[in-house]
């Protein structure tokens, strides 16, 4: 039995990421869900958050917005509307970000750009806290 399994991020513009690793754990539209090796078929829309990888006794991280997660044959394909790996996260733009999210929530009375400004904060949020979680 395989030990472990690959991982392929995408999103639109590249391929962020292609290892083999040991676990996977990412935000599922309806709550996280983690994949081991040998894991059944499985396909899930993604929530805006940190998809977090095992390799070598190491944990990763990597934003992700949105997409789907496909688990088939030792392989997970995560596409994604956008993804960054930790350490490519410029936090001086994430938490610009965060400041004009926040500004755009306190100034809607739509709920249309209520809902877009809370979604851009989150995705901020999460990018800080992907940066920060992985040192």
């Amino acid at each position: 039995m395989e030990k472990t399994l690959q991982l392929e991020i995408v999103t639109p513009d590249q391929q962020v990421l292609s290892e083999t690793v040991d676990y996977v754990g990412a935000p599922g539209f309806e709550g996280e869900f983690g994949v081991l090796a040998n894991h059944i078929p499985f396909l899930s829309a993604l929530n805006i958050g940190n998809l977090y990888y095992k390799k070598d006794g190491k944990t990763r991280y990597v934003f992700v917005s949105g997409g789907f997660a496909d688990v088939s044959n030792n392989k997970i394909t995560i596409l994604a509307e956008s993804a960054e790996k930790a350490e490519d996260i410029d936090v001086e733009r994430a938490m610009n970000a965060k400041d004009r999210a926040e500004k755009r929530l306190a100034q809607q009375k739509d709920m249309m750009e209520y809902a877009a400004a809370q979604a851009a904060l989150q995705r901020a949020l999460f990018r800080l806290k992907a940066k920060e979680t992985a040192g």
